[in-house]
């Protein structure tokens, strides 16, 4: 099966600028893709100094809906928004009071990496990080989504008015280009060791990214995201205790979910199967059993409650994913969360995509005011938002 390779440098202009990104993009380009991906062929996308978050959302969401292999290189500096003190990728436009509209949260590669199938993406990274950043990455993992397997560095900051080279990522392009495709692992550490015997030391080495049992969040964006790929593989998290579920509970999971294997794979089958109801049943089951053991407003059930719209837009059903992503929403509003938190904007992100999804008018239409109501509550990081759902409204009770 072919492979797809992603080629991203991204970094400010200006004096802003902490390392020359795009450098390193001759160099990689002049790898053959086959070598690049690490398959028989491959198809290769390439980002230099990408002026617009959305562009490079578009992309990537592109490249992680690809069936085959996918291999992510990205290369470029990381700065927090001054709001919430998340990291972004600085892009060619972002300033440090702009970064949260003109940068690239770093969360949305976990996001759209996320419902991939275990063992299929890579994620090679060279990135170097301002001050603020650099004390942040002491407290904080720079994940990739929960099956994605990273690697590279992270690098301080270089001294003042210094302008630093993406010298691991030359290292890989100038490895690979030398004949032959070593295994990702081994290609890490031999351009690690190449790098340290330059004299480059105290770095952020990256290694591979267990699934560990994380929080989930759902995919950011604008009202009008691309469908993801129906694939629901992921980390086994927020699951009841080993051994079974809660008493009290109308349906049991099946023996093999009870004893511990992860019930994303099941349903990630049920769904490619087109068994879109068993895929929702079996969700349904470990929402209640999130429900039972950590309560109806916690991370966990709201977890299963995000696999299930999920699962009703990959079955065609838009209304039904439409109001179970107002629900989230309005289940993390209620919870205390802001209206500017990640999993919040995107909750109504995706709830405004599938509205617009919606093939019949009046059940678009009766569904209108209640977005247009959260709307208003969380504008998201997308101008008009608000206004779209209110135009779209309009032209609805006119054909009434």
């Amino acid at each position: 099966m072919p492979g797809t390779v992603l080629l991203l440098a991204a970094s400010p202009v200006g004096k802003g600028c902490l390392v020359d990104a795009a450098s390193v993009l001759p160099v990689l380009a002049a790898v053959p893709p086959a070598v690049l991906a690490g398959t028989d062929t491959a198809n290769v996308v390439e980002l230099a100094d990408p002026l617009e978050p959305q562009a490079v959302l578009t992309r990537l969401r592109a490249a992680a809906a690809a069936p085959g292999p996918l291999t992510v290189f990205v290369t470029g500096q990381l700065q927090l928004d001054r709001r919430q003190h998340l990291p972004h990728l600085a892009l060619a436009r972002t300033t440090p009071s702009t970064v949260r509209y003109t940068g690239f949260p770093w969360h949305w590669f976990r996001e759209e990496l996320r419902l991939r199938a275990a063992g299929t993406t890579t994620v090679v990274l060279d990135l170097h990080a301002d001050a603020e950043t650099w004390g942040w990455l002491r407290g904080h993992a720079l994940e990739c989504g929960p099956t994605a397997a990273v690697y590279g560095r992270v690098a301080p900051p270089p001294g003042r008015r210094t302008v630093a080279s993406p010298t691991y990522m030359k290292a890989v392009a100038t490895i690979l280009r030398s004949g032959g495709r070593p295994a990702v692992e081994q290609l890490h550490q031999t351009a690690l060791a190449r790098i340290a015997g330059e004299g480059e030391v105290g770095d952020l080495v990256l290694g591979p990214v267990p699934a560990l049992p994380v929080p989930a969040q759902p995919v950011p964006g604008g009202y009008r995201p691309q469908t993801p790929v129906p694939v629901l593989n992921g980390p086994r998290r927020h699951t009841p205790a080993e051994g079974g579920l809660p008493d009290g509970l109308d349906v049991v999971p099946p023996p093999a979910e009870v004893t511990g294997s992860d019930p994303h794979a099941a349903i990630s089958t049920a769904v490619q199967a087109g068994r879109h109801a068993d895929a929702d049943a079996l969700a349904a089951r470990w929402e209640r059993a999130a429900a039972v053991s950590h309560g109806a407003g916690s991370e966990e059930a709201l977890h299963w409650a995000e696999v299930r719209a999920d699962l009703a837009m990959f079955a065609g059903d838009a209304e039904r994913s439409c109001r179970t992503w107002m629900a989230v929403a309005a289940a993390r509003l209620t919870a205390g969360q802001a209206a500017d938190a990640p999993a919040v904007e995107a909750a109504v992100d995706r709830a405004h995509h599938q509205w617009g999804r919606i093939a019949d008018s009046a059940r678009a239409r009766a569904l209108g005011p209640a977005l247009a109501d959260l709307r208003t509550r969380v504008p998201g990081r997308r101008e008009g938002a608000l206004d779209h759902v209110q135009r779209q409204l309009q032209q609805l009770q006119l054909q009434s």
